[in-house]
């Protein structure tokens, strides 16, 4: 029998949060699994190379990971009552980091939402999605967009 202990629940802050965090809500109240909601911020080291110091790229990767921090707090705050919920914002490629942590973590399933790129933005920014859904061991639930 196929048992949920611990959900990954991966989110981006959008307005479409709330509804990928219903359906972990949702799911771990029936399972009574935990939650590991998780943020992904961008690393920004691609752009060193740049012209711009290192350091204050750091400096503004500092910023942003505790912005979002603060944002993480108040989104399980509203989201999630009554369960089990830890909370981590890391920065990375999202995609990478998503599959590091659940595995690294054990979760047996995994939700996030889909940004329902088409065309040129897909072919530019690829899907986050569609690489956590091909490469993860565990299941994944994405929810798309109303």
């Amino acid at each position: 029998m196929v048992e949920i202990k611990k959900i990954l629940c991966a989110v981006d802050f959008s307005d479409h949060s709330p509804e990928v965090a219903d359906y972990a809500n949702m799911i771990a109240k029936c399972s009574g699994a935990q939650v590991l909601v998780l943020y992904v911020a961008p690393s920004l080291s691609q752009y060193v190379g740049f012209h711009v110091p290192p350091s204050s790229i750091e400096s503004f990767v500092g910023e942003i990971v505790t912005g979002a921090e603060d944002t993480m707090e108040s989104f399980v705050k509203d989201n999630f009552k009554e369960l089990d919920v830890q909370s981590k914002v890391v920065t990375g490629y999202p995609a990478e980091e998503i599959l590091a942590i659940a595995d690294g973590e054990n979760c047996d399933m995994v939700i996030m939402g889909t940004h329902g790129r088409k065309g040129i933005d897909r072919i530019l920014f690829g899907s986050v999605a569609e690489k956590v859904v091909k490469s993860s061991k565990a299941p994944v639930l994405t929810v798309r967009p109303a």
